[in-house]
């Protein structure tokens, strides 16, 4: 242990018992031989402000920094789990890297109210209540890799006013995952590809339409409210819900009309030169649009098949597309 000039204290962790750590420690570095910090290890420090993990520790087990009250920032890059209750209540919390983070535990930072944005690049479930309370948090950015957000994750975080997330079905799980977030009135997508798609397809009207359905989310959610100080029905994450569905509709149906035009033109042109099931099965398999993925909830039953597609193509009482449960423009 070490004191600073300021009257903090360094404390190096290297993996002993909770009584082992001293109560006036401000500064903790987690030494290289510890890969797992055990529950409840620093559970009611109050005088901790900063914790510095190497990129080798990958998980912070249940409660590990519950109630640590003046904890400030955390520096953990190579943390993937963070379990549930970790950091439950560290008030002063302002400043957390932890860029390979995938699983948030229940509860995991809940009550964390001084935490203004989080930017999770890594992040793919993210459990019950993980964010409860960021009553300062107006920012939540994920990547592409995100899977779930489970209920009430960012129930009372009152000041969020925008979340990045990828553009799949199945993300948000439940209803009350925005309850008392009223100032929530912005979702970006996150994806280089699904805009290169976008970009890809054939007809101009057809890329205004799918960007046009993309920005409606930011005119829909600002009208969003909550029904009173009691209850809330749970509008804006159905809302968002419905968006990303209604999305993903447009691009795949644009996507399958693309096709069968490039393949109409491709096949008019090569089959006067080339027997047609050389065409057919070595020529047109290899043009495709860019590739992306969208991922779809359980309650999107059937057969994975790609399209189905009629001779009216204006009967607006059939879908033109039948949606995948897992749909790959490769």
């Amino acid at each position: 242990m070490a004191a600073r000039g300021d009257n903090s204290i360094t404390f190096t962790y290297r993996g002993g018992e909770r009584h082992d750590i001293p109560h006036d420690a401000t500064h903790i570095i987690i030494a290289k031989s510890v890969s797992v910090i055990l529950a409840e290890t620093f559970r009611g420090h109050r005088n901790i402000v900063e914790i510095v993990c190497h990129d080798k520790v990958e998980t912070v087990e249940r409660e590990a920094f519950a109630f640590c009250t003046s904890l400030r920032r955390v520096i953990m890059p190579g943390v993937e789990v963070v379990e549930r209750e970790a950091f439950y209540n560290c008030l002063a919390l302002t400043d957390v890297e932890c860029g390979k983070l995938e699983i948030i535990k229940e509860e995991a930072f809940k009550y964390c109210n001084s935490l203004r944005s989080i930017d999770l690049p890594s992040a793919r479930i993210v459990e019950r209540e993980a964010f409860l309370g960021f009553s300062a948090l107006t920012e939540a950015k994920f990547g592409s890799k995100l899977e779930r957000i489970e209920g009430e994750a960012f129930r009372f975080c009152r000041s969020l006013e925008r979340i990045t997330i990828p553009l799949k079905d199945g993300i948000i799980a439940a209803d009350d995952i925005f309850r008392w977030c009223n100032n929530l009135e912005h979702v970006d997508l996150v994806g280089a590809e699904l805009h290169e798609t976008i970009a890809a397809l054939t007809l101009e009207e057809w890329r205004n339409d799918v960007s046009e359905e993309i920005d409606t989310i930011n005119q829909i959610l600002p009208t969003v409210v909550d029904a009173g100080e009691f209850y809330d029905h749970g509008d804006k994450a159905r809302v968002i819900r419905t968006w990303i569905r209604s999305v993903l509709n447009k691009i795949i149906h644009y996507k399958a009309q693309h096709r069968r035009l490039v393949n109409e033109e491709v096949a008019t042109r090569l089959q006067i030169a080339l027997p047609r099931d050389v065409v057919m099965n070595h020529v047109l398999p290899f043009l495709e649009l860019p590739s992306y993925t969208f991922e779809f909830g359980d309650d999107q039953e059937g057969d994975e098949e790609e399209e189905e597609e009629g001779d009216d193509d204006n009967d607006n009482g059939r879908r033109d597309v039948t949606i995948w449960r897992r749909f790959c423009c490769c």
